[in-house]
Parts: structure tokens; sequence; C-alpha cells
């Protein structure tokens, strides 16, 4: 019996669909995403939220990723999720136990638009009542530019920046036992940061500095006042000494009836009514 021309019209149709369900649909290629966070101070046994960032590097410009899930990961266990938000940050929240200076990471977790990245940063537990030094950041670092003074504001961490001769050692004898330190880095209003918490605590891991609170500052002369008010209301009001470079500095501490040490010993005229001044970070001790 001869085939009819409707079967062998509909025949080449069905083989066409056939190789078209049965071919591979090609592979999305996921975004490679950075992922950034921040310091977090705390005491035992109250919550603090530790805030990440997540973005895609561009040729020009940086993208935030939103509508991400991450993961906050505490000694290897997944202790909280989140979403990122439109600009690509995320806040976890987190009770830690007992005193300590934790070592956290943020990851992405699951997702159909970006690979497996991770962060990390460190989650600082104290008791509000240990002594804590607060120290400018470029007041362990040497002045590559003698003859300019450096600035309080810091763009960017120069990670070929030296530092001080002793001052590693001398602050970890001093943190070893008894304080608590957090190091400041004040940045333009423009800065990013997160960049800028990264790079301050790699400087720091580089020239083995004892771990601490690093605390990243945007908004001007007035922000270190402000969160030395805020500390203090929180209840953290054994955060009453600084150490710092530049007078300014000094002078944030001096206007709350705080301890100021300037170190190194700076050009006179440069050393505010009442400050104290260490001529190298082994004289440090002497003026506490």
């Amino acid at each position: 019996m001869p085939f009819s021309p409707s079967v062998r019209t509909t025949a080449p149709v069905f083989l066409i669909l056939f190789l078209a369900v049965a071919a591979p649909t090609p592979a999305v290629e996921k975004i490679t995403p950075t992922v950034l966070v921040k310091d977090s101070l705390t005491a035992p046994h109250q919550q603090t939220t530790i805030e990440a960032k997540l973005f895609a590097k561009g040729l020009l410009k940086d993208s935030p990723l939103g509508g991400e899930p991450v993961e906050l990961l505490v000694k290897g266990i997944v202790s909280a999720t989140a979403m990122t938000g439109g600009d690509g940050r995320a806040f976890l929240s987190f009770s830690p136990k007992g005193k300590d200076i934790l070592p956290i990471q943020v990851r992405t977790g699951s997702s159909p638009r970006v690979s497996s990245a991770e962060g990390e940063a460190h989650l600082v537990v104290w008791e509000r009542r240990t002594p804590i030094l607060i120290v400018e950041l470029t007041a362990l670092m040497e002045d590559v530019h003698a003859e300019t003074p450096v600035s309080r504001l810091v763009p960017r961490i120069d990670p070929e920046a030296r530092p001080i001769a002793d001052a590693a050692d001398e602050l970890g004898k001093l943190t070893q036992f008894y304080y608590g330190v957090i190091y400041v880095v004040t940045v333009p209003a423009a800065a990013d940061v997160f960049v800028t918490s990264v790079e301050a605590r790699t400087w720091l891991s580089t020239h083995k500095f004892p771990r601490g609170f690093v605390l990243v500052l945007s908004g001007g002369e007035d922000a270190l006042g402000a969160k030395i008010d805020d500390l203090h209301q929180a209840g953290w009001k054994s955060a009453k000494t600084g150490i710092g470079r530049s007078k300014a500095f000094a002078e944030t501490f001096l206007k709350r009836r705080l301890e100021a040490i300037i170190v190194p010993e700076p050009p006179a005229g440069e050393v505010p009514r009442k400050g104290k001044v260490a001529k190298d970070w082994k004289d440090v001790r002497k003026k506490l």
C-alpha cells in the first residue's frame, strides 16, 4: 500500500522536533563574584550583625549583585543566611558565646546566576570591661615621603608600606594578656569601606600585628568622634585611649577627656595641649 502524502509530509516534521528536543541546552555561564566582609565587634551572648558585599568586577565599574543568597560560616558551620539587597549588601545576625577573635567567612549560596565565592573577616568578641586601645593605622606605618606627614585620610592602603620598627612587637605585648585593639582607618567619603577593610586586615596580617577589630570610617573629621561616642553609649566605656599619628586624631580623644598618645614624635607645634608623645613604639608602654 503506497504512503499517503500526509505521512510523507509529517515524518520529517516529527524528526526535526525530536532532534530539537534531544539537543542539549547550552549552559548559561555564571558570573564570577567577589565577596567582601567587614569586621564586627560584640560581647558574649550579644547579637551582632556581620555586613558583607557581593559584586561583579567590571572594566570600568563594579556591579552589585542583588537578590543572591549568602551564608555566614563560624568555625566552619553555617550560622546565618541572608539575601543581598539591590546594592549587593547583606546583613547576617549571629550571637557568639564566649570571648574570642573568630575568623569568619561569608560565601555565596546555591544560585543559578553566580558561581561560588567567599570572603573573610574577624568577629571580635570581648567583655565590655576589656581595656581597649584605639590605634590609628598610619601610626604603625613608616612615612615614605618624609617631607609630607602621613595624612589622616587614607584613600587606599599601600601594600608596600613598611611598618614602623618595633610596632608589631610592642603592640603584641600590650594585647597579649590585657588590651584589646581597634585599628582605625579614616577614608574619604568616596572610598569603598569594604575594600579598605580587606586591605587593612591584609597589611596587618602580613606584618604580624596582633588581631583586633578593623574599623574603617568614612565621613570626614567628625567620624571618629561620633564612633567613640557610639561605643561609649553601647557600653564600651573602656575604649578610652587613643594612639595615633595625627594631631586631629589625638584632639578627638582629648576633647572627650580621654587619653591620647602621638607616635612617632611629631614636628614642633603638632602636639595638642595635654597630649602625650612617644618617641617610638618602645616608648608607648611607658605612656599608658
